[in-house]
């Protein structure tokens, strides 16, 4: 099966590229990063400025000029159209419930500060016991909720300074 990527070039002009058609470029490595490429009888100078793994995003210099690359496979398609980003590091300044629940325990209190992964609250929801554990690092700022509350979905139960 042929994959699908799109590609996107400067923030500007995108495109939809399969990856039968990479494999079909005559490319040549000069070394680690720079590639001697010959496409459609037409030569071409590549070199590799800047790679980032996890955004997947290049720096590609063509001919002498450079180019900003990105390059999305269809998962990452889709949870760009979920409305997540790939790869972001936004911080979370807020926890909100899931889902309606109610709560079985509150395991902070307003000034306290967490590491990441440190257990805020369990939740209770469909006769299971969620356990919400913080994003980051930080200091709570504000709790909306207290044990034995019943919660709403979306409802604000944790913010963070």
């Amino acid at each position: 099966m042929d994959t699908n990527y799109k590609v996107t070039v400067n923030n500007t002009t995108s495109f939809d590229s399969k990856a039968s058609e990479a494999e079909a470029i005559d490319a040549i490595a000069i070394n680690s990063s720079q590639f001697h490429i010959l496409k459609d009888n037409q030569p071409y100078t590549a070199e590799i400025i800047n790679s980032d793994f996890f955004a997947k995003t290049y720096s590609i210099k063509v001919n002498g000029n450079l180019y900003n690359v990105a390059i999305a496979n269809p998962l990452d398609q889709l949870i760009k159209d979920m409305g997540f980003e790939v790869g972001a590091s936004k911080q979370v300044n807020v926890i909100k419930a899931p889902m309606p629940g109610l709560i079985l325990e509150m395991s902070v209190s307003v000034g306290q500060e967490v590491k990441q992964n440190d257990c805020l609250l369990i939740l209770e929801a469909m006769k299971m016991e969620n356990s919400f554990l913080s994003p980051r690092a930080g200091i709570i700022k504000s709790i909306s909720a207290s044990k034995g509350d019943a919660v709403e979905k979306g409802q604000l139960l944790i913010e963070f300074e």
